[in-house]
C-alpha cells in the first residue's frame, strides 16, 4: 500500500515539475499565429507588392517579429491597432534590423523610422496618431523610395 502511494506521489511530483517547466518556458517558445495578407506600397519609384503577416490582436502585436532571424525581401508585418492612435514600438527581443512605416487610416504614409536597432529598448513613436505600423526589413524604405504621403493599399489594411 505504501508502495502504491509512493508511486502516485512520484507521478504527481513529476507532473508538477513538468507543469512548472512548461510555465517557465521562454516567450520565444510560445506559439503565436499570424494571418497572411498582401499590401502594395505606391511610391514615385514604383509599386512594391508585399506579403505581410497581420498582427491585429494584443497577443500578436506584443509578439510582432520578435525572435525572427530573417525576413524575406518582399515580406513584412502590419500592425493594425483597430483605431487611430499614437503608436509606439521597440525592438526588444527583435534580432533583425527593421524599418517601421507609420500609416494613417486612409492608407497614406505618415512617416517612418529606418534601421531600428535589433534588441534596442528605445521607444520609436509615430509623429501623429496612426492606424497601422508596417515593419519591413532594415533599409527597404530607402530602396523603395518611400516618402511621407506615399500610399499603401491592399487587403491587409481592411483585415
Amino acid at each position: 500500500m505504501k508502495r502504491g502511494l509512493g508511486n502516485r506521489a512520484l507521478a504527481a511530483l513529476i507532473g508538477l515539475v513538468a507543469m512548472l517547466a512548461a510555465g517557465m518556458a521562454s516567450a520565444e517558445d510560445d506559439v503565436v499565429l499570424f494571418p497572411v495578407s498582401q499590401l502594395t506600397l505606391h511610391t514615385e519609384t514604383g509599386d512594391f507588392p508585399l506579403v505581410v503577416e497581420v498582427a491585429s490582436d494584443p497577443r500578436q502585436r506584443q509578439r510582432g517579429l520578435m525572435y525572427r532571424t530573417e525576413l524575406g525581401a518582399d515580406r513584412g508585418m502590419i500592425f493594425d491597432f483597430g483605431q487611430t492612435r499614437p503608436a509606439s514600438m521597440w525592438m526588444a527581443n527583435t534580432l533583425i534590423p527593421l524599418d517601421m512605416v507609420f500609416i494613417r487610416a486612409d492608407g497614406t504614409v505618415s512617416g517612418f523610422h529606418e534601421n531600428a536597432v535589433p534588441g534596442s529598448k528605445a521607444v520609436i513613436s509615430s509623429s501623429e496618431p496612426v492606424r497601422y505600423v508596417l515593419e519591413i526589413g532594415g533599409g527597404k524604405a530607402e530602396s523603395y523610395g518611400l516618402k511621407p504621403g506615399d500610399r499603401v493599399s491592399g487587403p491587409a489594411l481592411s483585415y
